[in-house]
């Protein structure tokens, strides 16, 4: 048994599994395929083809604690999903997020809100982006990364699994953070190897490959390798890796 309010539109070409919820002003385009126990919160917007697998949470509204760096006075505006967007088994994808179309966000990943991904984008397996997250197109974020709020991932980034990205250089302990809370930018065509960590405000150059493991510490220099803690010089690229 599905539970759906009267005022969604489903077409003949949507397939839906069993005990789903979809809540009211839903649209759903055509194609789309819904497994089961999925809920779909008011006012999303599907496009045309989309998958959605067993168990996902689909435009939930944040519900921030008493004491969350990011506090909310109004509702987020709709979740919208493009077109041929993949959504993987118990992901939550939070309303104010904005995915573009051929993006797979994979299973048990979250996407809070007032995040942009662009196009043809893969967001793997346990990811977690966190809000004001803003990320280009072709973009492939590895198994169980952190990308913390504020930060900017350009196009053609490739970010290896467990990376972690930071945001507060105070760690919570005075007021002063919140108007230097700033995460990492990593330009265009970039790589982040394994297990990284990124510190807050770093830029990562265009072309710069940082070596699996490494602590970045200090904006990077583009076309460059860097590795070590703190990650220094190592080398140029090889001309034969860049975009």
């Amino acid at each position: 048994m599905n539970v759906i309010d009267s005022s969604v539109k489903l077409s003949e070409t949507v397939k839906l599994g069993h005990f789903n919820v979809i809540e009211e002003g839903v649209q759903i385009g055509s194609n789309v395929t819904i497994g089961s126990h999925v809920t779909i919160y008011a006012g999303t917007i599907i496009g045309d083809g989309v998958r959605i697998a067993d168990g996902a949470v689909i435009g939930k509204q944040p519900t921030p604690g008493k004491t969350s760096t990011v506090k909310l006075t109004s509702a987020m505006p709709a979740l919208e999903l493009g077109d041929q967007v993949t959504i993987g088994s118990n992901a939550v994808l939070y309303a104010g997020a904005k995915i573009g179309h051929s993006t797979l966000v994979a299973d048990l990943a979250s996407v809070r809100e007032n995040v942009e991904i662009g196009s043809e984008c893969i967001v793997g397996r346990g990811v977690t982006v966190e809000n004001h997250v803003k990320i280009g197109r072709r973009v492939k974020i590895q198994s169980n990364s952190y990308i913390t709020a504020y930060t900017e991932l350009e196009d053609f980034v490739f970010i290896a699994p467990c990376v972690t990205t930071t945001n507060d250089n105070f760690m919570g302990r005075t007021e002063e953070r919140f108007d230097k809370i700033k995460g990492a930018t990593v330009k265009k065509g970039a790589r982040v190897g394994g297990a990284s960590i990124i510190l807050p405000g770093i830029t990562v150059a265009e072309e710069t490959f940082v070596a699996a493991g490494a602590l970045v510490t200090r904006d990077t220099e583009a076309e460059t390798v860097v590795k070590g803690i703190p990650a220094k010089f190592l080398r140029p690229v090889d001309k034969r890796e860049l975009l």
